[in-house]
């Protein structure tokens, strides 16, 4: 298979069809499932990203490509159409990844072996053969298809990023300590504003008027405004215009996103498989809680987006040296399939909820976002705010497993089904929650990813 063609990256909910043509289509798969689907005589093929096995409520359309029961057999009919024979289509399915650890009486949790499933049932009844599979397990992979010569692939995810090469000299704890000094920290005016926001605070046009003193913060936060992620319809012309167009609490938003923004540019390619993608893993979990605290009530919808937003700022420290690190990070997340964190602190002797509750710390965040960052992994550990660190720690897990292709992350789920708990929730409320995940950040996923070869 040839990786120097150009490629198209199919985002969850997503899928695309066409013709023997010399382009190769990927999807980043966690729980999602990928399958590709092709007829070489006709040279008729595509591929389709699943989010979930069956609609979660009522009134959706037949032709919604998120769902297995839906998507399934739109897609075979648009392949049909355009000229594939049904009894000439071959199959190859990927991803379906555990969420969490199942107990032997609640299967709930098994969203992707659901959706797995489900394809397999409408493939059989279909008289399509699967000719190859891999689905389970907890990590993620890529699922490619080359157009051209209808060959296949799966493979870990971060395969084209990794090298044979050796490991170079790993930092030692003095070594962290002074990086961690010399992070340059967000902007005062930011600082103020999460402070505003821990307080509940309601007027912020004082703020928003500091803001236009700062060019650099204005620049970002009107750039933002019109990101991929966050645009609307019409393009905001101005700050003032974003104040008055958007509204107070989505502005504030705004401005603590361009601020974040900025402190991540700190960082290199060392977790980010794609450009930007701390960030956007940042802000995807940042939004993804927003839902999740409305959905629950357990926590205030902007103190959760801040969190969202903030909790994993110590991998910005520990990203210089992840570069030189990874393929030994690369081998032990995908070979001896450890987790993110665990692999931290074997290499580094420390991990990134250390060092971000240092520069929380330092920085003097207020104690919900110093509590979130330093426990968002084990969130039961967080004596205060245990709430927001839950969500956050759901937040990021459903990133880590839905929205692949951000960065690389082995996130252990722990005691899902009590975590879930802890918030109001339970393991059939899951896929609602998934359901909620905006469909932007999952256009953004295939828009960041390389579109050519390397």
């Amino acid at each position: 298979m040839s990786f120097a063609m150009p490629k198209q990256t199919i985002p969850s909910g997503g899928y695309w069809l066409g013709h023997s043509e010399p382009i190769l289509l990927q999807a980043f798969l966690g729980t999602c499932v990928g399958v590709a689907l092709f007829d070489a005589k006709s040279g008729v093929g595509g591929m389709i990203h699943l989010l979930l096995p069956e609609p979660v409520g009522s009134g959706m359309e037949q032709a919604d490509t998120r769902y297995a029961t839906t998507g399934m057999p739109f897609f075979l009919a648009a392949l049909s159409e355009a000229g594939a024979v049904r009894d000439q289509l071959t199959a190859v399915i990927a991803g379906g990844a555990l969420v969490g650890p199942l107990s032997a009486a609640d299967l709930d949790l098994n969203i992707g072996g659901r959706t797995a499933e489900l394809v397999e049932s409408i493939l059989s009844a279909e008289g399509i053969p699967i000719v190859h599979s891999e689905t389970g397990g907890f990590f993620t992979c890529c699922l490619r298809l080359d157009m051209e010569n209808w060959s296949f692939r799966i493979e870990p995810l971060g395969q084209e990023k990794n090298t044979t090469r050796e490991s170079g000299r790993l930092p030692d704890p003095a070594e962290i300590q002074q990086a961690t000094e010399k992070i340059k920290p967000i902007p005062q005016v930011a600082l103020k504003i999460l402070h505003m926001i821990d307080e509940g605070a309601e007027d912020i046009k004082p703020i928003a008027e500091e803001i236009k003193k700062d060019q650099v913060l204005s620049a970002r936060t009107f750039q933002l405004c019109n990101s991929a992620m966050f645009a609307k319809k019409n393009r905001i012309e101005s700050l003032d215009h974003a104040l008055v167009f958007l509204g107070e609490n989505l502005f504030i938003k705004m401005i603590i996103s361009a601020a974040v923004n900025e402190f991540f540019d700190a960082s290199g390619n060392g977790y980010s498989l794609c450009m930007g993608g701390l960030f956007h893993h940042a802000v995807g979990t940042a939004l993804t809680a927003e839902k999740i605290a409305h959905f629950t009530g357990k926590a205030p919808i902007s103190t959760a987006y801040t969190a969202g937003l903030l909790h994993d700022i110590g991998k910005v420290v520990l990203d210089q040296f992840i570069a030189t690190a990874f393929p030994l990070f690369y081998r032990k997340l995908n070979c001896e399939e450890a987790y993110s964190i665990t692999i931290e602190r074997e290499i580094f002797g420390t991990d990134h909820t250390a060092v971000g509750r240092k520069l929380a710390e330092m920085w003097a965040f207020p104690e919900s976002l110093t509590a979130v960052i330093a426990h968002h992994h084990q969130p039961e550990k967080s004596l205060q705010h245990t709430e927001l660190a839950h969500i956050i720690f759901l937040a990021d897990l459903l990133m880590a497993r839905f929205n692949t292709g951000l960065e690389l992350e082995g996130m252990s789920s722990g005691s899902i089904e009590t975590r879930l708990k802890r918030v109001g929730l339970k393991p059939e409320n899951l896929a609602e929650i998934v359901d909620l995940i905006p469909q932007s950040l999952f256009d953004y996923e295939a828009e960041s990813a390389p579109a050519s070869g390397g």
